[in-house]
Order: structure tokens, then C-alpha cells, then sequence
């Protein structure tokens, strides 16, 4: 049974918005590869927006950083499919040149899903991971709703097959789905597809110990867990505690057992100063079981609390979890993950602190609506595609095709502010907060270079 950790990514992004800067972890980057760990999930995500715009680090860097450290074990990252780390779809031509840069700077697996699963949308960055030689792992954002069966993901499962991935995700961002409902599709796709099928939830809502184990009864071939001290609520299942049961149950997980407790008391102190300054709040570790209602995962729980908070509305919470499937339902039951999470969440905020549904409508959700982030898994409510269409039809295409290619200008744009393509890269993913970074960097280097002058 292979063990993916993710404290450098998944579990942090759960449980402290992505706030842990590389020098955090770097002391303890020898210990993980020697641990025996089938991959490290380091990268994606939020990782890089958090990167440029509250670390002041360049994510290449951190990434390159981390890759010298691991001699034996594979680097794992999340990537949005078309939307790479960012929130919207960006060209074809930015997209191959990504995934290059990912592997060509350390990565092994990529891990790559579509919010509305909406495979055409994986397509170009899985052929370009596949190119350049890296992994491709194929993922089925699981969610549960009127429309989502059993023969449904069976049926993506094949196409992902079919595109050539090396390997399939079960992406279960909310924990919400069960022991048995793991066995089911577990065994289900491995008896569909050759693949092997590896298994991502939470423990937001209790159930993912139970399901882990019932995901290597059924035969997947890996489970994704957290460090003990950044695990629980809505991160994942303990990574010594699942290796432990696992073990006794006949599993071979290939890792140390006292490596990961050597592991997790480095990381205490780490826990303890983020939970000192504010930034790891004990509401994100209690379990909830109204997820299994509301379905919202630990990375837009924790975003949910701090909007509201920044907003001196953190007693509305509960209208605001209550609004969540509500809107969910409207836009024809998404899954919640980024970035239909943080728009399906921000816009039932907005919803209840204007006191009134849909007096004001994000930009986002109208893209989404006129099918700019690909096809709405069910039926849109028809006020709302009126209220945002009038006349007009939603797009049937793969929204993709119709932008320009982007790199050259964005170069151009940029002039020397960028060293190189992944200075390009990261403005074409964040403009605003990679022209920030750059200009801090180019600060910090005219000081250091005047220093040197005078001494």
C-alpha cells in the first residue's frame, strides 16, 4: 500500500491556508526521504499563490529547493487542469509549457482533475505531462448529488484510461464519502480499467479512517495522510496511525515507523507557533458531520472562516454553510473543489451578507454559467442562467480553444523583469502578485548588490 504525505501541501493548505514558509521544513526534508514514503505531495494547490503573494518565494524555487533534498522519493503536485494553479482557464500553449517546467524543475506525479470533471479539460496538460515524461494521474473529483452514480465515475474512469494517464485519484475533497461507498467504486473501477486507483479524502467528517481501510480491503494502491500533528479535521487521516492498522492488517507500506515519529515531533514546534500566531484555529480539527450535508471541503472551510472573519462575520458562518448547497444545486450540482469551491462559497457569502440571494453575481459564476469552465454537470436553475444569459447561449465547445496564445506576450510584457520562463509563467498564473514579487525580488537584490559596493 503506497503512503502519499502530504504535510507540505494538502494538510498545511487544510489547516493553515498554505502559510508554512520553506525554511519551516527544510531541516526535516532529508528525514522524509529516507522514510520510505511512495511520494511527498509538495507543490500545487494553493502553494503557489500563497508562494507569491504572503511568502515572498519564488515557487519554482521552493519546488527545485525540495526536489535537491529528495534522492529517492517521487514529488507530487495538484493541478487544476486547465486552470494549472490558478482560478481560470488559461491557453493551450501556457498549459504545456507548465506541466514542461513542473517536471523539467523536480516533479515526478502530477496529479490532474477538472472541478466539473469535465475531462476535455485534462486532456492538453495530461498529453503534456505524459511528453515530457512525468506521471499522469488521472482523478474523478468525487461528490455526491441526484446526479452522481456509480456508472457515471466508472464511465470517467474508462475515458481516463483511454487518455493515456499511468494511474487514477479518487478525489474526495470533503471526506464525505464512505467506507462502503469506497469499496464499491474501488472495486468497481478495478473491474473496469487497468489502472491503479489510489484513494485522496479528508477526516473532516470522521469517516476517513473507516474508508482508507476499506479502500486497500477493496485494492487501491495507495491512500493520501498527513503527518499526526497536521492531521485530522480537514486534513487527512494520520500518517502513523493508518500505517500502523494498515500493517496489522497484512499491508505493506514500505515506510519507518520511527522515521514518521521522528518526523512529526519536528513538525510540533511548526504546529505550535502557527496555532500561537492565530493562523491554525482549532475550528478546522473538530469533526463535522454536517459536511456530509454541505460538502465543503478543508481548504474552502478554512478560507470560508477567514473571508468571514476579515469581514467581522464569523457568527454567520452557519448561514453561510447553509447557503452553500443551496447554491451548489443552482449551478447544477459542481463538485466543491478549487476552483468551483471558492466561487460556489464566496458567492453563498456574498448571498447572505447582502441578505438576499443573488443581488449581486461574481464574475466567476457568470463565466461558469455561460460554460467557460466547461460543462455544468446538471441543470443550471433557469433564473439564474437567465439573470446571466438573457438570450444568449452558453458555450457547448472547450473554452480553451477560443484563447489566443498568451506566453510571448506576457514576455514581452514583462521585459528583464523576467529571468526566465517561470518568472513568465508565474505572471501569466497571477499578475498582480507575481509584478509584486518580482519588484520586491529586484528591491532585495539592488540592496544586497549596493552592500557589497560599500563594503
Amino acid at each position: 500500500m503506497h503512503i502519499t504525505e502530504t504535510v507540505l501541501r494538502d494538510a498545511q493548505q487544510s489547516l493553515i491556508a498554505t502559510r508554512m514558509p520553506f525554511d519551516d521544513f527544510e531541516t526535516v526534508l532529508d528525514q522524509m526521504d529516507q522514510a520510505g514514503y511512495y511520494s511527498i505531495e509538495c507543490w500545487g494547490g494553493a502553494t503557489f499563490d500563497s508562494c507569491l503573494r504572503y511568502l515572498n518565494e519564488d515557487p519554482w524555487e521552493r519546488l527545485r529547493k525540495i526536489r535537491s533534498h529528495m534522492k529517492q522519493t517521487k514529488l507530487q503536485m495538484l493541478l487544476r487542469g486547465q486552470n494549472l494553479l490558478g482560478y481560470h482557464h488559461y491557453s493551450d500553449d501556457t498549459v504545456r509549457r507548465f506541466v514542461r517546467k513542473c517536471i523539467e524543475n523536480g516533479m515526478d506525479i502530477i496529479r490532474i482533475f477538472d472541478a466539473l470533471n469535465d475531462l476535455r479539460n485534462i486532456e492538453t496538460a495530461v498529453d503534456a505531462c505524459i511528453q515530457a515524461g512525468g506521471h499522469a494521474q488521472g482523478c474523478i473529483c468525487y461528490t455526491l448529488s441526484p446526479i452522481h452514480n456509480l456508472e457515471m465515475f466508472v464511465s470517467l474512469g474508462k475515458q481516463i484510461e483511454a487518455m493515456g494517464c499511468h494511474s487514477l485519484c479518487i478525489k474526495d475533497m470533503a471526506g464525505i464519502m464512505s467506507p462502503q461507498e469506497c469499496y464499491d467504486l474501488v472495486t468497481a473501477l478495478r473491474q473496469n480499467i487497468s489502472l491503479p486507483v489510489y484513494v485522496h479524502t479528508h477526516a473532516t467528517t470522521g469517516l476517513g479512517y473507516m474508508t482508507y481501510l476499506k479502500a486497500a480491503e477493496a485494492g487501491a494502491a495507495g491512500i493520501d495522510c498527513a503527518t499526526s500533528c497536521f492531521s485530522g479535521g480537514t486534513s487527512q487521516p494520520a500518517t502513523e496511525s493508518m500505517v500502523y492498522a494498515l500493517t496489522q492488517m497484512g499491508f505493506d507500506c514500505g515506510v519507518d515507523a520511527r522515521a514518521l515519529n521522528r518526523i512529526n515531533n519536528f513538525f510540533l514546534p511548526v504546529k505550535e507557533e502557527f496555532s500561537a500566531n492565530g493562523m491554525f484555529d482549532p475550528y478546522v480539527l473538530s469533526t463535522k458531520t454536517d459536511a456530509l450535508v454541505y460538502q465543503i471541503p478543508g481548504g474552502m472551510l478554512s478560507n470560508l472562516v477567514a473571508q468571514l472573519k476579515a469581514q467581522n462575520a464569523i457568527d454567520r458562518l452557519d448561514e453561510v454553510l447553509e447557503e452553500t448547497p443551496r447554491v451548489r444545486a443552482d449551478l447544477g450540482y459542481p463538485p466543491l473543489v478549487t476552483p468551483l469551491s471558492q466561487m460556489v462559497g464566496v458567492q453563498a457569502t456574498v448571498n447572505v451578507l447582502l441578505g438576499g440571494r443573488y443581488k449581486s453575481i461574481g464574475k466567476e459564476i457568470k463565466s461558469y454559467i455561460r460554460g467557460e469552465y466547461g460543462k455544468a454537470p446538471g441543470k443550471i436553475a433557469p433564473a439564474l442562467a437567465e439573470a446571466v444569459l438573457g438570450e444568449e447561449q452558453p458555450m457547448t465547445g472547450r473554452y480553451a480553444e477560443t484563447l489566443p496564445p498568451e506566453f510571448e506576450a506576457a514576455r514581452a510584457h514583462l521585459g528583464s523583469r523576467a529571468r526566465c520562463e517561470e518568472d513568465v509563467l508565474s505572471y501569466i498564473a497571477f499578475p498582480q502578485q507575481a509584478e509584486q514579487f518580482f519588484d520586491r525580488r529586484e528591491r532585495t537584490f539592488t540592496a544586497s548588490y549596493t552592500i557589497k559596493e560599500v563594503i
